[in-house]
């Protein structure tokens, strides 16, 4: 199964639970955690897809790093260790932050750029993706300077590419095909 589809399936799954549970607040913190904490470590990442650690000592270790999480969140990185898919738990994590936003007619629209962007950008992008989606969104901005100009936009799974790499990228297939 592709990893992807997994990482929604329980994501879909642990948002059904918080709901029940009445602790959406709760867990949607934990994922933030999360992602955040195994964004800002390698040594994490490295230990979560590691084969040779065993599942036991990852679960440990996890449950020492997001001590008082709640008990779906526990339950989660115990389900994931027990079905040998805890290097999906980033995955996991982002998938159900954005299906909680969506639930609550929120979403994050990322916006890629070269450089960082202005306020006033900021806010007409922000206008312009709730006028497309028709749902209030919050900006994410990531600056990745290998886009060279231009910007990429993503709300949800959705994705326009509007940058000078893609638009070149572009020109050198079209070069190469023509030959």
């Amino acid at each position: 199964m592709n990893e992807s589809r997994a990482a929604v399936r329980y994501a879909k799954a642990i948002l059904d639970m918080a709901v029940e549970n009445k602790s959406t607040e709760g867990v949607e913190n934990d994922m933030r955690k999360i992602v955040t904490t195994i964004s800002g470590s390698p040594e994490l990442r490295d230990m979560l897809g590691s084969p040779i650690l065993k599942g036991e000592l990852k679960k440990n270790a996890l449950s020492a790093i997001f001590e008082g999480s709640t008990s779906v969140t526990e339950g989660l990185l115990t389900v994931l260790v027990d079905n040998k898919r805890i290097s999906i738990l980033n995955d996991v994590a982002e998938k159900f932050i954005i299906l909680n936003e969506a639930r609550k007619g929120q979403g994050i629209a990322i916006v890629t750029t070269a450089v960082p962007l202005t306020e006033e950008l900021e806010k007409k992008i922000l206008s312009k993706v709730v006028q497309i989606t028709g749902n209030e969104s919050t900006i994410e901005n990531k600056v990745d300077e290998s886009i060279i100009g231009g910007f990429i936009l993503r709300v949800g799974d959705m994705q326009y590419d509007a940058s000078i790499s893609n638009k070149l990228d572009n020109l050198k297939r079209e070069f190469t095909n023509s030959l």
